[in-house]
């Protein structure tokens, strides 16, 4: 097994705030692109801790990019005082991480919020990824991403014509090629903590619906909501309608 990397992290909030939570980005992208969920919580009095991934951003590089790798570093990455998280959440590449990582072990954190995870992504979904990805690299501008993305936050263009220009195309490429066949549903079904999935709509895009939400809703302890009108990305697509629906699970 690849020894765990530690991961960079930037934050939002108070540091003396109560409650604390992770954010983990999602194939492609960086710990930055989550500040919605960042600006959110710590507007709720959270602090709020994003990573970026191996292999992307700042963090380290390695040759093992297996969602279990992945799933290391975050399950590492812990608390100041090494108290768990009172919440982690994960978007796509990182939903499949921190989905593996609070599996294995039951205190890393209290709860899960998972964005459109990727669970299990069948062919077709793979492809489309694959095909997202070679458009980022091929063209990582900002007047490229905003082209792609007219209706995003300008922060959201920037950050992520930024991640395409940081991340290893190696390592994205690679995180498709190890992860074959790409499946954590028996690590979801394995979940002991309240998790909350908010998933795109799939009239829009999102690798989270049908069958396999169904699949994954057995675990009693697993809730979903759709943010309608968003795809894959909706803190991008449709940022207030998923602050709502986060702050609606934390109750």
């Amino acid at each position: 097994m690849t020894a765990a990397v530690t991961l960079p992290r930037l934050s939002w909030g108070d540091v003396r705030a109560r409650r604390r939570a992770l954010l983990v980005h999602g194939l492609g992208s960086t710990g930055a692109l989550m500040w919605s969920y960042g600006v959110a919580l710590a507007d709720a009095g959270w602090l709020a801790t994003a990573v970026d991934l191996r292999g992307h951003g700042a963090a380290p590089r390695t040759l093992d990019y297996s969602i279990d790798a992945y799933a290391a570093d975050v399950g590492q990455t812990r608390t100041d005082d090494g108290a768990p998280w009172d919440l982690v959440i994960g978007h796509s590449l990182g939903g499949a991480a921190v989905t593996v990582a609070s599996a294995a072990d039951p205190g890393w954190t209290r709860r899960l919020v998972l964005i459109d995870p990727a669970i299990h992504l069948a062919d077709r979904d793979r492809e489309n990824v694959r095909v997202g990805q070679e458009q980022s690299f091929a063209d990582p501008s900002i007047d490229a991403v905003r082209a792609e993305h007219p209706t995003w936050h300008p922060l959201d263009v920037e950050l992520k014509a930024r991640a395409a220009q940081q991340a290893s195309r190696w390592a994205v490429e690679q995180t498709s090629l190890q992860n074959t066949p790409w499946d954590v549903r028996a690590a979801a079904s394995r979940l002991s903590v309240p998790t909350h999935v908010i998933a795109a709509d799939p009239e829009v895009f999102s690798i989270f619906a049908a069958e396999l939400a169904a699949e994954v809703l057995r675990n009693p302890l697993i809730t979903m909501s759709v943010v309608t009108g968003a795809g894959h990305s909706p803190h991008r697509d449709l940022p207030e309608d998923t602050m709502r629906h986060l702050l609606d699970a934390l109750g």
